[in-house]
């Protein structure tokens, strides 16, 4: 796979990560982007020869790596600015303004529907699902990356990142996809790879020396120590293992359902 070219620096002043999006081609950004790559990377082959919407497409890099192998993307998200962006960039999707809680498509129209790192954001997830089941025809697939709650808040039921409503621990997304109507195929955890592993041994932790970084410095100023920001910038997304190996101690958790 390819990398992604950078964002232009403009653009990417106007979406920054802020815990609520993560954007390709800022070095500060790399960990956190690779570690997304890698379960769009997984996910893939659902979505070959496939009409696929991507529901709360942020940036746009992952319904361009979608668009490789599908036979259409539609892409959405509620942000104008964030749209136009990805329009501008991803000339291969079609990208749409809308509401995750009302899909602007028809019913049983869409093969795969993907929503990566999106649904601890929403409020009403049961209503979000149901949208999901609604817009898929018989016998597509719901793929869905979320933080597992047990290692991203693992001391409280309130979310520390002030963008998500409600994580979810492994078995409470099988619930809630159950609950929706869909039967589960597949629900891997991602767990950092030998690479990432050996900065995690390096820097007693690569997600904490991070954090340490950002949280000391008031916003926009963080000093980065150049040897740190030089093994962020080499991650790739082949620094990260997915499976069904010990999911409950996983980063995220990576789900395909199927509407039956």
């Amino acid at each position: 796979m390819t990398s992604q070219p950078a964002v232009p620096h403009g653009r990417a002043e106007a979406l920054h990560l802020t815990g609520e999006r993560t954007v390709p081609g800022i070095t500060e950004e790399n960990y956190w982007f690779r570690r997304h790559e890698a379960a769009y990377q997984a996910l893939l082959p659902y979505c070959a020869d496939a009409t696929v919407l991507e529901a709360g497409c942020g940036e746009g890099y992952g319904a361009g790596l979608i668009a490789s192998r599908a036979r259409r993307v539609v892409a959405m998200d509620y942000d104008a600015a964030t749209v136009t962006h990805a329009a501008g960039r991803y000339a291969e999707v079609d990208v749409l303004l809308g509401d995750l809680a009302s899909l602007p498509v028809g019913t049983a129209t869409i093969d795969v529907v993907a929503t990566f790192q999106v649904i601890e954001h929403l409020a009403d997830q049961h209503g979000f699902l149901a949208e999901c089941h609604r817009v898929l025809r018989p016998g597509g697939t719901l793929l869905v990356t979320t933080p597992n709650r047990l290692t991203f808040t693992p001391a409280s039921d309130v979310p520390l990142n002030p963008f998500h409503t409600r994580e979810l621990a492994p078995g409470e997304l099988a619930a809630l996809l159950a609950d929706a109507g869909f039967g589960i195929e597949l629900l891997h955890g991602l767990h950092h790879g030998a690479q990432v592993r050996a900065l995690d041994e390096r820097y007693g932790g690569i997600i904490s020396a991070q954090l340490d970084v950002v949280m000391g410095s008031l916003p926009g100023q963080a000093q980065w120590p150049a040897d740190l920001l030089a093994d962020i910038a080499a991650v790739t997304a082949d620094g990260f293992d997915i499976g069904e190996h010990d999911l409950a101690a996983s980063l995220d958790l990576v789900a395909a359902a199927v509407r039956p």
